[in-house]
């Protein structure tokens, strides 16, 4: 038979037009999956920006399922993952009538592990009456289960406590010595993936297992042809996770919690370890107090110089070896003892290595949370560590996203990544962005850094939402931003008797606060980080995207201030270079919430006066798509007018 053509599926009366219902042919699309081909089939490297609406997850299915081979592609969520692997994937596999094996394969604490939850089920002790309840739900599932992936049992909340004593992670995993190795979910779903043509990762798997050398994706990859990265701007940002080192004193609670465990279970007649094990937790627990707050990410310097920052860190470091001095007499009792020893000489040799760091590429910070302190060595740059992965081998390399650019140069992505010779493409979004769209700037905004900023951004926001009659994401920077509109808007509501429903980030789930957007119909929602990008709100219920600020960095962020002084000693202009670019992509994702199909229409709303006053404004005005521009309130109000005239 004779092998399709890229252009055969795409056309518009096509394969694909032919299979799937309410596909519509897009050049841009052709254009993408032809230029996909291609870097598949001479092995290169190909950085693709394809605008909302360009029907990019088609774009690079085709030509991975046409051309043959083994293809790894990683998501930036799980939703994701799941998305491609439930639908996308099989439509596209049925339309094309290729004989493609397809698996999917999360990280560990995915799936539910046999050895923990008869453990769990066992010691019988949980942190509320929900979690026994939903233990039995978890132990029917899994005798029910094929996959074990949590993600298919509804009947449990995704944050549930219960997780954590039914799942695995690396540092508890018994491997080999386990009881259960040969039904375990973990081994069945690598074995699978090892086997499949096609695999489904998300991207902080890619990494913890490419650079762990955990035996996941670092087992797939040697056979793999093709990578293919979704979502690719996340890249930057997850590597950097991974190519660094963490370590957190959450970690070490864990540690003692499975000590306990083990102890009770395993080794009661050793006095000592249950006496060490509660000097560890408390040592944790004196180690977080010395730090005043949550949610402070602070320099290593700074953190050095506050009061007992250095006793409590070498207190909690001198505990631990006491610890695993004593679980290393009982380690031959029992694989958990032996496993629970282990993790106490890494974790020590992780706590060395953090406080001895000195390497010129890593910056040492601290992060803050309300129960737990994470120390961080965060490289400067992941170009050169990705770029071992990059030549390993001949193989064709993807990345692809609707925010990679800053006005169609991609230069300051591919110096992150180390993707120097990489082709790179961009295609635009198919939508008629001057007819569905308007982008509002409005006049006499304070200074953003002005005391009256945020009260100013919500006066501002007030009459457009009543012309929109809510229907509103309202994004903002930071937090602190976030609560603070949240409070006015809820004030100003009351007072102007607007009746919209506000919703705000953090009440409940991102998915139940979706949900509840989509029915209600005439919302606003407040939200921070979550909502800028991977949500999907199609028709009339989100018509207005606001945005408080240009979402640059915190100039304390203790990774970004390092970077950026990198830059400018090395003679560059690192707000050019560095910060600009950054705003940019975040920026590009937020006004990508707007317009999700032909039929939407919409206002975007951008409060910043920088956009206008400031030289580098018109860089990032221009790298948006191009909406219909004002800066007049009455030209807001006649757009939805003439929208509620059609309607």
């Amino acid at each position: 038979m004779e092998k399709l053509s890229i252009r055969q599926v795409f056309e518009k009366d096509g394969i694909l037009a032919a299979h799937i219902a309410g596909y519509h042919a897009r050049s841009q699309q052709l254009e993408m999956a032809e230029a996909i081909g291609d870097a598949i089939e001479h092995n290169t490297q190909l950085v693709a920006e394809a605008g909302t609406g360009t029907g990019k997850t088609f774009a690079y299915l085709v030509p991975a399922l046409l051309t043959g081979g083994k293809v790894i592609i990683s998501t930036g969520t799980k939703n994701l993952q799941d998305q491609l692997f439930n639908r996308d994937l099989p439509n596209v596999r049925d339309a094309l009538k290729v004989p493609v094996t397809v698996a999917m394969l999360k990280g560990r604490s995915n799936y539910v592990c046999h050895y923990h939850l008869e453990r769990a089920a066992n010691e019988g002790r949980f942190a509320s009456r929900d979690d026994a309840k939903y233990l039995h739900v978890i132990k029917t599932f899994v005798e029910n289960s094929k996959t074990g992936d949590k993600s298919e049992l509804t009947d449990v909340p995704e944050n549930a406590t219960i997780w954590g004593n039914v799942t695995s992670t690396r540092d508890n995993c018994l491997g080999g010595d386990c009881s259960f190795y040969k039904e375990c979910f973990v081994m069945e779903a690598r074995k699978q993936a090892l086997a499949a043509d096609v695999v489904v990762v998300n991207h902080h798997l890619f990494f913890a297992d490419v650079m762990l050398r955990d035996e996941g994706v670092s087992e797939l990859l040697p056979s793999a042809n093709t990578v293919i990265f979704d979502e690719a701007h996340q890249l930057p940002d997850v590597a950097g996770l991974f190519f660094g080192e963490d370590i957190s004193s959450s970690q070490l609670i864990e540690l003692a919690r499975d000590c306990t465990s083990a102890h009770i279970t395993l080794a009661k007649d050793c006095v000592e370890l249950g006496e060490r094990i509660p000097l560890l937790e408390k040592a944790c627990k004196d180690f977080r107090l010395v730090f005043a707050y949550e949610g402070s990410r602070m320099p290593v310097q700074k953190a050095l110089a506050l009061k007992g920052f250095q006793e409590a860190f070498e207190h909690m470091l001198k505990q631990l070896q006491a610890l695993s001095a004593v679980l290393e007499t009982q380690a031959a009792r029992d694989p958990l003892l032996e496993k629970c020893w282990q993790r106490s000489m890494a974790l020590q040799e992780l706590l060395n290595r953090w406080q001895a760091a000195q390497n010129n590429n890593l910056v040492r910070w601290v992060e803050v949370f309300t129960q737990s302190v994470q120390l961080h060595a965060t490289p400067l740059s992941v170009a050169e560590g990705f770029g071992k992965q990059l030549n390993a081998q001949p193989r064709a390399w993807i990345f692809t996203s609707a925010t990679l650019a800053v006005k169609n140069d991609f230069s300051h992505y591919q110096a992150q990544m180390g993707l120097q010779a990489a082709t790179t493409a961009s295609w635009q979004s198919p939508f008629n962005y001057q007819e569905q769209a308007l982008f509002y700037v409005p006049p006499d905004m304070p200074d953003p850094n002005s005391a009256s900023y945020t009260s100013c951004v919500v006066a501002a926001a007030l009459p457009v939402l009543r012309a929109s009659g809510g229907r509103a994401f309202m994004l903002c920077t930071s937090l602190r931003a976030m609560r603070e509109i949240h409070a006015l808007l809820k004030e100003a509501f009351a007072e102007n008797g607007i009746e919209s429903p506000l919703l705000l980030q953090g009440d409940s789930s991102r998915t139940e606060l979706l949900d509840r957007f989509r029915k209600l119909g005439n919302a606003v929602l407040v939200g921070s980080q979550s909502f800028w990008e991977g949500v999907d709100v199609r028709g009339e219920a989100l018509s207005v995207v606001i945005i408080d600020k240009l979402p640059f960095a915190p100039p304390d962020d203790p990774v970004l201030s390092a970077r950026v002084d990198k830059l400018n000693a090395e003679g560059k202009n690192a707000f050019m270079e560095y910060q600009l670019p950054y705003s940019v992509i975040t920026l590009k994702q937020g006004a990508g919430r707007l317009i999700r199909d032909e039929n939407d229409k919409g206002v975007l709303m951008i409060c910043d006066p920088r956009l206008i006053s400031k030289a580098y404004g018109k860089k990032i005005w221009q790298s948006l798509p191009p909406f219909k521009r004002t800066r007049v309130l009455a030209d807001v109000e006649a757009f939805f007018s003439s929208i509620a005239n059609e309607q």
